[in-house]
């Protein structure tokens, strides 16, 4: 602790701190109360403006401007009394520290910008749940962009938020413009890529492999004995894993049921939501009625398909067996009980958090790619 905070620190009435003899006793360089106070203005007041300043702060606590700011950014700094008595200002003045200031002097924003596809979609929900779980604690605020699906916006996206100087980025897929990974990879900024496996990530990846997810699954159905698979989601352009699954499914089939013809229905770009999950299975049994299971690419589809095959009177898995993708909490209360591919959803957010706090914090300076890996739930509906 140096001279001004033990001095600062001081308690009123108590004995004066020591000061070596011949040592000068000279200010603090605080550059974040220095910028704030710059920012407020010398005579900036409560009274002039209504807006409270770290000044007022000070002087309701009775310390300096510079303790002040040092128990807002570094409380492990300031003495247990001191501490308390500028919590219990900053609470009676209602002042709201300016980060902006305090982020310009340390060169860190204290941001995570976070670009999904979609963000009414429940996996992507869970991941940002196990984000928020890491960073959150740490002081990290997440900025939020959804794509769409639309490579060029993930673009636009990328920019705006690179203007705003957030410390990481983590971000769904793996597939970008050229643009796009070309900023990311200037900006010098952890990156972690999600939901996919590449052999030329941008900088850290954490997810699994769509492709061997759908092998395996189609495998499963193979092994108990169905002959006439059909595949069900939305391949709308841009989900680049979509079309992974997809081609995953058109390739296994090939090989494990030779002859067997291909067959996909696609819901375009309505919504993933159970009304479209009733809607795919109305086309898949009017398109290929020869259909004996019926693999959806979400277990959002599939739990609306289990649904409206038990109002029609379809027997699951009697007269159409299903199987879905991700193996949300709905699955397990079903009836039946839905089988599907369990994707990590809400550890891929925790592990790339972790991965990101590490870099953002200098505690590592490792890049890591991360397979959290899949598995195979085999339940009642297939």
């Amino acid at each position: 602790m140096g001279v001004r905070d033990r001095l600062a620190d001081a308690q009123p009435g108590g004995p004066e701190p020591a000061v070596t003899p011949g040592l000068e006793v000279v200010a603090d360089l605080d550059p974040a109360a220095d910028l704030e106070a710059a920012a407020a203005g010398p005579r900036l007041t409560r009274r002039s403006t209504q807006t409270v300043t770290l000044n007022d702060v000070a002087v309701h606590a009775g310390v300096s401007p510079q303790t002040v700011s040092r128990s807002i950014r570094a409380p492990e700094l300031v003495s247990e009394f001191t501490l308390e008595r500028v919590r219990s200002s900053i609470a009676a003045t209602g002042y709201v520290p300016n980060l902006a200031a305090s982020n310009l002097a340390s060169n860190r924003s204290m941001t995570v910008a976070v670009l999904v596809p979609d963000v009414s979609a429940s996996v992507f929900a869970d991941a940002l749940h196990g984000l928020e779980e890491v960073l959150g604690p740490a002081g990290y605020q997440l900025f939020l962009g959804s794509t769409g699906y639309r490579p060029s916006h993930e673009e636009d996206l990328v920019r705006s938020f690179l203007g705003r100087r957030p410390d990481g980025f983590f971000i769904v897929g793996t597939t970008h413009t050229e643009r796009t990974t070309h900023l990311l990879r200037e900006s010098k900024v952890p990156v972690v890529e999600t939901w996919e496996m590449t052999d030329a990530p941008i900088d850290s990846l954490v997810g699994f492999s769509n492709h061997d997810a759908i092998r395996a699954i189609v495998e499963y159905a193979h092994g108990r004995g169905y002959r006439h698979p059909t595949f069900a989601g939305s391949l709308q352009t841009g989900d680049f894993r979509a079309a992974k699954r997809r081609a995953a499914f058109e390739e296994t089939v090939a090989e494990l049921f030779p002859g067997e013809a291909i067959r996909v229905v696609d819901s375009g770009t309505a919504r993933v939501d159970l009304e479209t999950g009733k809607a795919l299975l109305h086309q898949a049994r009017s398109l290929h009625p020869e259909t004996d299971v019926l693999m959806f690419a979400s277990d959002v589809f599939a739990a609306g398909a289990i649904l409206e095959a038990g109002r029609q009177g379809i027997s699951v898995p009697g007269d159409l067996a299903i199987t879905g993708f991700g193996d949300f909490e709905l699955a397990r209360y079903l009836a039946p009980t839905l089988t599907t591919v369990s994707a990590p959803n809400r550890e891929i957010g925790t592990v790339a958090g972790e991965l990101l706090l590490q870099r953002m914090t200098h505690r590592s300076d490792d890049v890591r790619r991360v397979d959290l890996g899949f598995a195979v739930v085999a339940r009642e509906s297939a």
